[in-house]
């Protein structure tokens, strides 16, 4: 097994911008990149690996041929490839949405819930998303004021800055603001229930679909507990730092901020590595790989890895 490059498929939805084109130079015959799906095993877009001897297979293709071993046990309890991570450019604002738990998605959708995590990779001054409630709620008052076009006055208006860190569990109302770029770590999922899109017309030009129903049926009405912003603990190591940025029953990640040299071990899972920024020689067993801003890198479960070099790199396993 060999560290696998992968090429990010891109969704060019209509909130999208330019910065994943022009500064992380990925190709695109549209004029807007809204996602980049850096490692995803989803039917909606598979990455596709660049490298070796399964260069133009999925990493679905891949992650098959050399069996579940290559994903660790800590993902043998899950029915299909469990996470998916994306680098999100909104130069305009996201609709308001929702996402399921697991037992809402599997029974409606097919498919696992959605918690996701967001790192704050860029943003503009005076940028804001919302991040649930800023007070309880009812489930009542909630539909009410989705029907009454009140929703705003309850919303949770965050002012954003580099670096800061959002864990949105499945049930928690959120829109990503204006002038934002975002890592997004989340469960392999698709389902997004939409609350409101401001009267914004799609495509086609008509509004697009909101998902009113299934929204209030499972959106957490209650002020968010969990601590965001300028949160994680930061360890300091003689390569660099790793800051903690979330912990979950479905997702691990970190933040390497690569000074030096670091070996990357884990044989009880697989890891993704996503350079942020920097540049970075990745060295393994039969080879050696330059790394750039903007690339992604599956690790099966038991390779032993060496990086050098000077970067940020998000850093996630199981």
């Amino acid at each position: 097994m060999y560290p696998l490059l992968l090429k990010a498929p891109l969704k060019d939805y209509l909130w999208g911008g330019r910065r994943l084109i022009e500064e992380f130079n990925f190709e695109s015959d549209n004029e807007i990149a809204a996602e980049a799906w850096m490692l995803s095993c989803h039917k909606d877009g598979d990455s596709i690996v660049r490298n070796g001897k399964f260069a133009g297979m999925t990493l679905q293709q891949a992650i098959e041929s050399w069996g579940k071993a290559a994903l660790g046990k800590k993902a043998a309890d899950f029915s299909y490839f469990p996470i998916l991570i994306k680098l999100i450019d909104a130069k305009d604002r996201l609709s308001i949405q929702v996402h399921p738990d697991d037992e809402y998605a599997m029974f409606h959708e097919g498919e696992y819930g959605k918690t996701e995590m967001w790192y704050v990779v860029d943003c503009d001054e005076g940028a804001q998303l919302i991040y649930g409630f800023n007070q309880n709620i009812t489930q009542g008052e909630f539909l009410e004021r989705i029907n009454n076009n009140n929703l705003s006055p309850v919303c949770n208006y965050v002012p954003v800055k580099k670096g800061d860190v959002f864990f949105i569990e499945a049930g928690t109302m959120h829109a990503i603001g204006k002038g934002i770029l975002i890592a997004e770590v989340q469960q392999n999922s698709n389902t997004t229930y939409r609350v409101s899109d401001y009267g914004r017309l799609g495509a086609d030009g008509k509004p697009r679909q909101l998902h009113i129903k299934q929204a209030v049926e499972v959106t957490n009405t209650q002020k968010p507990v969990k601590p965001y912003g300028n949160v994680g603990d930061i360890t300091l190591y003689p390569f660099g730092t790793v800051r903690e940025l979330a912990s979950c029953e479905y997702f691990n990640t970190e933040l390497i901020n690569l000074d030096g040299n670091v070996g990357i071990y884990d044989n009880d899972s697989f890891i993704s590595l996503l350079v942020l920024n920097g540049e970075a020689s990745l060295s393994y067993t039969g080879g050696m790989m330059r790394l750039k801003k903007g690339d992604s890198v599956f690790l099966p479960a038991g390779l032993k890895i060496s990086l050098c070099g000077a970067a940020e790199i998000l850093y996630t396993h199981m």
